[in-house]
């Protein structure tokens, strides 16, 4: 007899002449066994779906790994030319701490692939591609790296273009993968709310049950989407600790259901002694604008290695842009400083970027811009020395720090920046929190363009620090 069967039945018997508590019995008895099945269901239910979130989330995992190892690929090939270049044992330590890494990562997406009974033969060539480079060329050029490099240029070029091309196949793998499993998580959630709404049309003392569980489902789907994309961001946007340093960062997208935009900000060891600043802001916003910021961050990393002047970095990578983004409409606006590490002299060039200020002990000053905006006109940059001192801060942001708007609808502007900057907190960490959420407060709770953060203060001489 099916359900709908059974119920007719039953309430035919509680219309006879059987009343009170005999027909009361029969109706909790219903409602009894209607529950008892809703929580079967929602159990069984609860396990697919948890099946599928666990081999979705091994996928996103898997996807990050890849494009790790294709980060750490380009990581080996840097530090070998960097140490070509420059004899700088810290090349071999950086190219050392690639190779590890990128041994552990490849293991961690074989696994993946292992799990979910996807071929490992493309994972393998690329692997084979990339041994092959190790031995055939990086080892030369470490043993002697004196070597011309014209001809190593381009075997060089030749590897990258082959294990670009086989990682892109495995990524296709796992982006396909990760689709489906998508699609059988919607299907599923769908099905299971066809089938509660069914029961709760018929049996209104289910509505609570049923309600909180797909509440629980949609934090769980809404958990699941954050944590992957504060790991994607977390790969765009990243700083390593510098000498006498303390650094602090935060990050607003103005994509209410993403946790990515078009800034991005890097802070990277040229040497022991130098580091690269740097920090840009793409015109757009959203998933269009953060796909270019990983081929800003290696670009400009790439180019740091063999220049530093950062008029000359600013020059060189405009003219990469024009010939690499074919979106006429599309521009940058950035801010690069190498530190010295050892006399804090800071060496910037800005292409059209406003949000640079150095927080002194004596008030505040605003970093000049330098040239024009990136990807509009072929024009030179100034490169700009400005000197800092124990208990500087030098704060760099995106536009959507200036040109926030206050309640009465004006632009903060460099000066209403400057007064948040110079009333917040000392720590930068801190500082960088104060000013995003002062941002997040004056937009509504909301942002009308992305925001990007970054603080490094200089510590104190230890004399100066005593003493207070």
């Amino acid at each position: 007899m099916g359900v709908a069967t059974y119920v007719v039945s039953v309430v035919r018997i509680v219309r006879s002449p059987i009343t009170g508590v005999t027909g009361t019995l029969l109706v909790s008895g219903l409602l009894i066994v209607i529950l008892a099945i809703a929580v079967q269901g929602a159990f069984a239910t609860r396990a697919g779906i948890s099946d599928t979130f666990a081999r979705q989330s091994r996928m996103q995992q898997a996807q990050i790994a890849l494009e790790d190892l294709l980060r750490l690929q380009i990581d080996e090939e840097d530090s070998v030319r960097g140490y070509s270049l420059t004899r700088d044992p810290f090349y071999k330590l950086q190219y050392a701490a690639a190779l590890a890494t990128f041994d552990r990562r490849e293991w961690d997406v074989g696994l993946a692939l292992r799990a979910e009974h996807l071929p490992e033969r493309t994972l393998e060539e690329y692997s084979n591609l990339q041994a092959t480079w190790r031995s055939t060329i990086a080892r030369t050029l470490l043993a002697n790296p004196g070597q011309p490099l014209a001809e190593i240029d381009k075997e060089n070029k030749v590897f990258s273009d082959f294990e670009n091309r086989t990682a892109q196949a495995v990524r296709f793998e796992l982006a396909q993968t990760s689709a489906k499993l998508a699609e059988s998580t919607q299907r599923q959630v769908d099905r299971t709310l066809l089938v509660r709404a069914f029961w709760l049309a018929m049996f209104g003392l289910l509505a609570i049950v049923f309600n909180v569980y797909r509440s629980r489902l949609n934090r769980a789907l809404e958990e699941e989407r954050t944590t992957t994309e504060i790991l994607q961001r977390a790969f765009r946007s990243e700083h390593v600790p510098l000498p006498r340093c303390e650094i602090g960062s935060a990050y607003l997208s103005a994509s209410s259901q993403l946790a990515v935009g078009g800034d991005v900000f890097d802070v990277y060891r040229l040497s022991d002694s130098l580091a690269l600043v740097f920090i840009a802001d793409v015109s757009g916003k959203g998933v269009d604008a953060a796909v270019l910021t990983a081929f800003i961050k290696f670009t400009i990393r790439g180019i740091a290695l063999r220049r530093r002047d950062p008029g000359a970095m600013l020059a060189e990578f405009n003219t990469a842009f024009a010939q690499t983004v074919e979106n006429p409409y599309l521009f940058v606006s950035m801010f690069i400083g190498v530190l010295d590490l050892d006399s804090f002299q800071l060496r910037y060039a800005s292409a059209g970027h406003d949000s640079a200020f150095v927080r002194r002990a004596s008030g505040m000053q605003r970093l000049a811009v330098t040239g024009p905006v990136l990807g509009v006109m072929e024009e030179p940059f100034e490169t700009k020395v400005v000197n800092l001192e124990g208990g500087d801060t030098l704060v760099l942001a995106t536009d959507g720090l200036t040109e926030a708007r206050t309640p009465s609808g004006e632009q903060l502007s460099e000066e209403g920046a400057m007064k948040l900057i110079a009333a917040s907190s000392v720590q930068p960490q801190q500082l960088a929190n104060e000013l995003a959420a002062r941002i997040k407060t004056l937009g509504g709770n909301q942002t009308r363009d992305d925001l990007a953060i970054l603080a490094i203060r200089i510590h104190e001489p230890e004399a100066r620090r005593e003493a207070m």
